[in-house]
């Protein structure tokens, strides 16, 4: 049982995805996915961006303000962070980062949650985005996971199509 007096206020705000280019990762997430570049953090010192990606509700806008934008930001619930370490993406002897589902197995994948999963695989199919599995492979119908640019698996499904597979 948790003590949810001591963890009021908590927010899941992120998942952190190492990528090779963000001039290809960003893209995807943005054009693809319909995501948002929320904000990007340059660390000249240490060599690596960050760029926060996630959905904005209609008519929200952005804070201009770098601190309040910043404060806003890492505030918000379910975030993709991207991170560049830079030079990646023009290292010849780079292989890639581990996707979590070779062997050996540990992180899984994201999901995002789509009102039409059959609408957004036909959308995906015309932008040529990788799948691991469509909607009506397996025994699990009605759900698809695609491959980002780096190999990461998105699962895509739907709130009802999800709710009932669970509940049959």
């Amino acid at each position: 049982m948790t003590n949810q007096a001591a963890t009021a206020g908590y927010v899941m705000n992120q998942t952190m995805l190492r990528v090779r280019d963000p001039e290809v990762s960003v893209p995807f997430y943005r054009d693809i996915l319909g995501m948002t570049q929320l904000a990007r953090f340059d660390f000249e010192d240490m060599q690596f961006s960050l760029y926060f990606m996630g959905y904005l509700a209609d008519g929200e806008t952005i804070p201009e303000d770098k601190a309040e934008c910043a404060k806003w930001v890492f505030g918000r619930p379910a975030l993709v962070e991207i991170t560049h370490n830079w030079g990646t993406e023009s290292d010849k002897e780079f292989a890639g980062y581990h996707d979590g589902n070779a062997q050996p197995q540990g992180f899984g994948h994201i999901g995002i949650s789509v009102p039409d999963v059959y609408a957004a695989c036909a959308r995906f199919e015309e932008h040529h985005v990788e799948f691991v599995k469509r909607p009506d492979d397996g025994k699990m119908k009605g759900l698809a996971f695609i491959k980002d640019p780096d190999g990461y698996w998105i699962e895509i499904l739907s709130a009802q199509g999800l709710s009932a597979i669970v509940s049959a």
